[in-house]
């Protein structure tokens, strides 16, 4: 019962009205990016003894793009915070319509192991910005950056705040028992399934970040050399542990084979000073390498297909003549594993894509607008990029979030300050008149109804 102690004192906090505040909200985001600059070596370090990340890697994929988040939060949060005015109907003459936006209360947020740190920290910035306490959770799997990130928040904020509830899987078990105002789950498709199921008790809103197989189309006429670095670094960073990390390719047959060696080579090139150091990242549990070895019997390996269990790594692998119901095809890889297809018509690869669940990311290679159009258009997915890999997640002037199998909701900008704000509906009426008319009944009271209601 203790984790419904701890969300009632923060529910009572916030019906002290001070979150609501901007001058507060300001506060305690500013409070937040000085205790990670503060903190940033540790933090660093913490995330380099779970994943075995180098301090380059985890810098631009883990506090980087936190401390834009909350920069670009900052800069805009006033305009955000303002009330909106909209335009009134022909029916609601005399009045004026307002929209505001505000806070849900306490929300929770469990975080994944893969971005231990960004990927908790990132969805606070907007609970905070919207005004709500939170509780955070992160993985177990990740136990130093967890316990960096509880040690960085306590010291920070208080507790009917913000805080951190550390543990396994019967904790966020007990956690999603609890009557929460909202839930952000960043994990897998299995473990979302649970946490909406949770929610739907309490009939709680909830955004799943989620993941899914997403696909790279490598086209006729691509700048070879340029998406196969491009690929490659999406693909194979932090170990392919990445939720929008091209999952297989789809390569034109007439570039198939000179695409093929230009991964390989760009492969190396990449992540080879890397691996030589000890620096490339590692696989995050026994139980995911073992895993990802078994995909290793599903199709011919053509770089890579080396492991170590000891240290828990297996490098960069690229694997062709892949049958489609391999089970490397069947799930999410979330390793460094990229199969690789090929096609001579877009039609195949609309087709095959659609067969699959909606992916969280989608790439496209290619210099042709129309092609271009006919896969961004013609393909349901969550986001992605042309002639680029992963980054379409790094800027905050973007949406990033799934559709279907691959999440509901989304966030960083503004749209993590609408993701945890509730969007108020307030009519102003005018008390000046008071039109008789819907008072009324009669023919002559219907035909001025429908002569205003059209």
């Amino acid at each position: 019962m203790m984790y419904t102690e701890l969300r009632e004192k923060q529910k009572a906090f916030f019906y002290l009205g001070q979150t609501k505040d901007y001058d507060f909200r300001k506060k305690q985001l500013e409070k937040l990016k000085d205790a990670l600059v503060k903190n940033e070596d540790k933090l660093l370090a913490a995330v380099k003894a779970d994943l075995n990340k180098s301090k380059e890697e985890a810098f631009l994929t883990e506090i980087g793009p936190t401390y834009q988040e909350i920069t670009h939060t900052l800069k805009h949060l006033k305009d955000w915070m303002k009330p909106e005015k909209v335009k009134t109907a022909p029916s609601h003459i005399g009045s004026v319509g307002v929209t505001h936006y505000e806070p849900y209360g306490v929300a929770l947020l469990i975080a994944p192991w893969n971005y231990p740190l960004q990927l908790a920290i990132s969805p606070l910035v907007g609970a905070i910005a919207a005004g709500n306490c939170a509780i955070v959770k992160p993985s177990e799997l990740s136990p130093h950056t967890s316990q960096a990130i509880a040690k960085l928040l306590d010291e920070t904020f208080d507790e009917f705040y913000i805080k951190t509830v550390e543990g396994a899987v019967e904790v966020s078990q007990a956690l999603l028992k609890e009557p929460f105002d909202y839930i952000f789950f960043t994990g897998s498709v299995g473990v979302g399934k649970v946490v909406m199921e949770a929610a739907s008790k309490h009939l709680t809103p909830v955004t799943l970040e989620l993941g899914g197989k997403s696909p790279a189309i490598v086209h006729e006429d691509a700048k070879l050399d340029l998406a196969a670095k491009r690929i490659a670094w999406g693909k194979f960073l932090n170990a392919g542990q990445t939720c929008v990390a091209p999952d297989y390719l789809l390569v034109h047959v007439d570039v198939y084979e000179r695409f093929v060696e230009k991964l390989k080579k760009q492969t190396k090139s990449l992540f080879q000073k890397a691996i030589e150091k000890g620096e490339y990242s590692k696989i995050i549990s026994e139980r995911h390498l073992d895993r990802l070895i078994d995909f290793l019997k599903d199709g011919d390996t053509v770089l890579g297909g080396n492991f170590e269990k000891d240290i828990r790594t297996m490098y960069p692998t690229i694997l062709t003549n892949v049958s489609w119901d391999a089970p490397v095809m069947s799930e999410e890889i979330f390793g460094p594993i990229l199969p690789i297809f090929t096609y001579r018509s877009l039609d195949e690869v609309m087709t095959k894509v659609r067969e699959k669940a909606n992916p969280l990311a989608l790439y496209v290679f290619t210099e042709n607008k129309k092609v271009m159009t006919m896969i961004t258009e013609g393909l349901t997915f969550g986001g992605g990029c042309v002639n680029d890999t992963v980054m379409h997640l790094a800027t905050p002037y973007l949406p990033f979030g799934g559709v279907g199998e691959s999440g509901t909701g989304a966030y960083h900008g503004v749209e993590s300050f609408r993701t945890f704000s509730h969007r108020k509906s307030i009519l102003k009426q005018t008390t000046k008149v008071d039109l008789p008319l819907r008072y009324k009944q009669g023919k002559l009271t219907m035909k001025m109804l429908r002569n205003l209601f059209k």
